[in-house]
């Protein structure tokens, strides 16, 4: 059986931006919803449409069609003293009743580390591709979608590149009213 590829997908503060890279077609099935926030980048710019606490929801228009996400930025970052970048985490829809949760992160993330997400007494692991970060296990989703609905905050950590480990800290205060908007904004 031949091993599909597909384009990876990757998230900028103003929407999705397609890289010419790779991945496995299951990656690619965890990013499929994203493609439509992709195409969009080169058209549409998003607009914040409300903010619910720490996390805000965020529209564009692409050739008629409204698409929107939840975004939220860390509260704590560390290691002090470096540059970060800008990370984000983000909520976008999946088919009519699903999310597709990511992690992005304002520099390239170290190939084959594990990403750790920790929400109460939830933990999730999650694949790097560049400087974005999936579910490995893309059934876990709604388990963590519900996690973060009915938690305070969220933890991160991940590893650079370069080989730098790092954690941010997500408060999840304004998620539930956030994805309630994303699903009525279509």
């Amino acid at each position: 059986m031949a091993h599909l590829q597909a384009e990876a997908v990757r998230f900028s503060p103003w929407g999705l931006l397609l890289c010419g890279d790779t991945m496995p077609i299951k990656s690619f099935v965890l990013a499929l919803p994203l493609t439509f926030v992709a195409a969009a980048s080169a058209t549409a710019q998003p607009t914040r449409v409300a903010q619910f606490d720490a996390w805000g929801v965020y529209s564009y228009t692409d050739a008629g069609q409204t698409s929107c996400y939840a975004l939220s930025v860390p509260v704590n970052s560390a290691p002090a003293g470096i540059d970060h970048g800008d990370n984000f985490f983000l909520i976008a829809p999946h088919g009519e009743t699903a999310y597709a949760p990511q992690a992005v992160m304002g520099y390239p993330l170290q190939e084959g580390s594990e990403i750790s997400l920790t929400v109460g007494n939830e933990a999730f692991r999650l694949m790097p591709k560049d400087k974005t970060a999936w579910l490995r296990n893309q059934e876990r989703e709604p388990v963590l979608v519900e996690a973060m609905r009915g938690g305070s905050d969220m933890k991160l950590e991940a590893t650079s590149r370069r080989g730098t480990n790092t954690s941010y800290s997500y408060s999840l205060r304004g998620v539930s009213a956030a994805l309630q908007a994303v699903r009525k904004c279509r």
